[in-house]
């Protein structure tokens, strides 16, 4: 019989501040705010005033469904407040998640694959219209492909912003009440 060798275990100190790196720094805009993020596209038409804030409101929701449902964590805003009413178990927890991965399905389905596919472009994988640009329009210019892409994505947060405000509505017409004679 063998002995087993130990190796030293090191402690790795936490960062007090979990903030991008000075490199990353230096290759991106970040916004101000808490966590610091990338300046997304959908920020940068929003203050272009190309997009209003409920298309805004609506991709940041979009987002947090896609982020829940594929990753299965949430990033919460420094000031949230927890509900400890109720504690989630493993099985409640994926169900809880599966039903925020549906709503990024109905969203899908609804708007189309190419709606869907520019969403995760411009919000999961954080391009800009340059680069959301030379993927869909490889064989025109830059700037050409960049305004087409910049055109597309004010469409299609717009129409996710109507999705989202209709489906509100019919949850509001199922809500009230019939009287019964």
């Amino acid at each position: 019989m063998t002995k087993t060798r130990t190796r030293p275990r090191y402690q790795i100190a936490h960062a007090v501040d979990n903030g991008p790196t000075v490199e990353r720094l230096a290759k991106s805009v970040f916004t101000k705010g808490s966590p610091p993020r990338v300046l997304t596209t959908v920020q940068a038409l929003l203050n272009a005033q190309s997009i209003s804030q409920d298309a805004a409101n609506a991709a940041e929701r979009w987002y947090r469904d896609y982020v829940f449902g594929k990753c299965g964590y949430v990033e919460y805003k420094p000031d949230y407040v927890p509900d400890t009413t109720t504690k989630h178990d493993d099985i409640s927890w994926q169900v809880v998640r599966a039903n925020a991965w549906g709503h990024v399905l109905d969203v899908k389905f609804t708007l189309g694959k190419c709606a869907h596919t520019l969403l995760e472009m411009m919000l999961a994988d954080e391009m800009t219209l340059a680069k959301i640009g030379e993927r869909l329009f490889p064989s025109i210019s830059r700037s050409l492909a960049s305004n087409k892409a910049n055109a597309q994505c004010c469409i299609v947060l717009e129409t996710l912003a109507a999705y989202y405000q209709s489906e509100r509505s019919k949850r509001a017409r199922d809500k009230t009440c019939t009287a019964v004679h």
